[in-house]
């Protein structure tokens, strides 16, 4: 192989999402030209020890991120005019403009930035890891006397022991449940816990030991605690001996409710070991990853291990060029993983990747301990692996089914509507509120791969001269606040042709080929003039107007000039286009919500009429907490002292009102 080629694709995990391979002759030498004279510029400056290199178009936009243990080195076969490089590298060259260097003290060092500023700057030509959530993990707590079992994201900042990560909130929510049927730890707040003077429901139905108001004493919870920090910490096996000692001393002595109380703990432990499938034998803590290609798309199948259990799994679908390898994928695939997580002890893969030792010596600094990264050959852990690959199969087929159906369902909706061609990017816009207050406007997005989340948008209602509940002022607003943004780009940012034009043609279109408003008539006039004001004359747009009764099937679809659509009851773009209204409908009234509630937190109980202070004490102190006050029914608060039933249903009716 060509040395230059050779030095090009070592370090490069360039991939252009999902594009065909185009022939060399299709770069134009002009810019070819100019892209080879920008580099031979940063060669003559670069450094010859390791480093991360930028290179960058005329824009100043960021097109890929490299690093290398010789910078100068690795820039010159980018300099090569007749190095035979793939496509992909010559188009790259060709939109080069000017390249930025960082020097490092080590390779490794080089490596953890380079991964850093990939998920940082998600450069056009680098794999990027989409759906990059931070992981959940289960804390018992230790800044209280008796420990509260929580669910907790981000930093692990409080006193206690944390145990994960788990794959998803569900496993997490499952498993707590169910160590609070075997362990009886509680869950409220420390704020519930010390109002209480009175057992709660969880007590009830067997899910807390009732610490708060004395049903357990400190020694015993103080045991409880003990006993699941053991199983969690993957001593199962000594908890479930000790538990089924005692359900037979019970038995034995005649102590029935006491036997019965030991049984089901013991049946909790075995429901939650068998959520978790697979609990190895030879593999106490390790992250597995297991890849699949196929159809031009990468799925990265990842389980979590701890303490001998299997604790989730979750599929991951990188953009990444199809012409690229299953190693080469993994490979930066790893490295952005991990820029922003701990890494377990021992990794296994089930492809072998060049720099694995590299990568094993950069993640054990950020673990301060040894980290391994093999590829298993033989026994249980190949058997993992092999498990591990059956579920990317698996999961990449249905990602394939979804992304077909999806295509098909954009052509069809494509012809119902007259566009010229299956929409790319289609926004859907609505707005949420109570009467006018805490008024939000939501947009969410979908393409070709479905709903793109990381794309959603929330506009909180500024406009101080809004008449309350006016949604047509409201949709004018959010709309403007949205095209103009996306009219004046950054400075240096080239300018984008308007009305559908893309920002990117190999990547996800920042400009909506459709606009979907949720109203009828009037609403679609309202966003017709804000995009007429602005001169997006081009972009299509069309209004979901609910059924009579507001029945799901007899939408009337409206657009600009034409006569209102009805669609039949079981057409699959209707269902279609109910999916898109839904998911924004959705997605607003939870962000109304979550403003609402933080108004009422600041508020407090304040706002609700005929709720003074000694009310607000009387509520406060027979439920605890604002979100208990919130949960309860309307025969639980007329409970409390004071509360006759008209004020009752009036709390009722302020926290469950129906946002517009």
């Amino acid at each position: 192989m060509d040395p230059a080629t050779s030095a090009a694709e070592e370090d490069d995990e360039a991939r252009l999402p999902e594009a065909p391979e185009e022939p060399a002759e299709a770069v134009a030498e002009g810019p070819l030209a100019v892209g080879h004279a920008a580099i031979e510029n940063a060669v003559r400056l670069a450094p010859t020890s390791p480093g991360v290199y930028r290179m960058l178009n005329a824009g100043s936009d960021v097109l890929y991120v490299g690093k290398a243990k010789n910078v100068r080195k690795r820039l010159s076969s980018y300099a090569r005019v007749n190095a035979p490089l793939p496509a992909r590298i010559l188009r790259m060259i060709a939109a080069t403009a000017s390249v930025e260097i960082v020097s490092t003290t080590t390779e490794t060092e080089a490596l953890l930035l380079e991964a850093n500023l990939i998920k940082q700057l998600r450069p056009r030509f680098n794999v990027q890891l989409r759906d990059d959530k931070s992981f959940p993990y289960i804390l018992i707590t230790g800044d209280h006397w008796a420990p509260q079992i929580l669910k907790h994201r981000g930093a692990q900042t409080r006193p206690g022991r944390y145990f994960g990560p788990f794959a998803s909130a569900g496993a997490v929510n499952r498993t707590i449940t169910a160590l609070q049927r075997a362990f009886l730890i509680r869950s409220c707040t420390d704020g519930f816990f010390e109002s209480r003077t009175r057992p709660c429901l969880l007590y009830q139905i067997r899910r807390c030991s009732g610490p708060c108001t004395g049903e357990i004493d400190f020694p015993g919870y103080t045991e409880l605690v003990r006993e699941a920090n053991d199983f969690l910490s993957g001593r199962s096996g000594l908890v479930k001996r000790e538990l089924a000692g005692e359900m037979e001393k019970a038995s034995t002595e005649l102590e029935f409710e006491t036997a019965a109380l030991y049984r089901d703990r013991l049946a909790a432990l075995s429901a939650i070991q068998s959520q978790q499938g697979i609990n190895p034998r030879t593999v106490e803590e390790a992250d597995l990853f297991a890849i699949h290609q196929e159809g031009g798309y990468s799925c990265v199948e990842v389980f979590f291990f701890r303490t001998g259990q299997n604790w989730g799994n979750r599929a991951y679908f990188p953009r990444a060029e199809r012409s690229f390898t299953p190693e080469e994928v993994l490979a930066s695939f790893l490295a952005q993983f991990y820029d922003d997580k701990p890494p377990p002890k021992l990794i296994l893969l089930s492809h072998e990747i060049e720099e694995r030792a590299l990568l094993a010596d950069a993640l054990a600094v950020k673990a301060g301990s040894r980290v391994e990264v093999a590829v298993p050959r033989r026994g249980e852990k190949k058997e993992l692996i092999a498990h591990a690959l059956t579920n990317a199969r698996e999961a990449l087929g249905r990602k394939l089914s979804d992304t077909a159906t999806q295509a098909r369902l954009l052509q069809s909706l494509a012809t119902t509507l007259g566009l010229a061609q299956a929409p790319r990017r289609i926004e859907v816009y609505d707005n949420s509120h109570i009467q006018g207050a805490n008024a939000v406007g939501a947009m969410v997005v979908a393409g070709p791969d479905g709903f793109i989340k990381n794309q959603y948008r929330k506009f909180n209602i500024k406009s101080e001269g809004l008449t309350p509940g006016d949604d047509y002022a409201m949709m004018r607003e959010v709309l403007e606040r949205r095209f103009k943004r996306l009219a004046k780009p950054p400075e240096g940012e080239a300018a984008k042709a308007k009305g559908g034009s893309r920002a990117d043609d190999d990547s996800f279109p920042q400009w909506p080929d459709l606009v979907v408003i949720d109203g009828g008539r009037g609403q679609l006039n309202a966003a017709r003039e804000v995009l007429e004001g602005l001169g997006l004359t081009q972009v299509s747009l069309i209004a979901v107007a609910k059924g009579p009764d507001r029945d799901a099937g007899r939408e009337t679809l409206f657009m600009p000039g034409r006569e209102a659509i009805k669609l039949e009851p079981r057409d699959p773009v209707l269902y279609f286009i109910q999916r898109l209204r839904d998911e924004a409908h959705r997605f607003v009234i939870g962000s109304h919500r979550k403003l609402r509630k933080k108004d009422i937190r600041e508020a407090g109980l304040q706002e609700i009429p005929g709720i003074g202070p000694s009310r607000k004490r009387a509520l406060l102190h027979h439920f605890g907490t604002l979100k208990e006050i919130e949960r309860a029914s309307i025969a639980d608060l007329g409970k409390v002292p004071g509360v006759s039933a008209e004020s009752a249903r009036k709390i009722f009716e302020f926290f469950h009102a129906q946002p517009g």
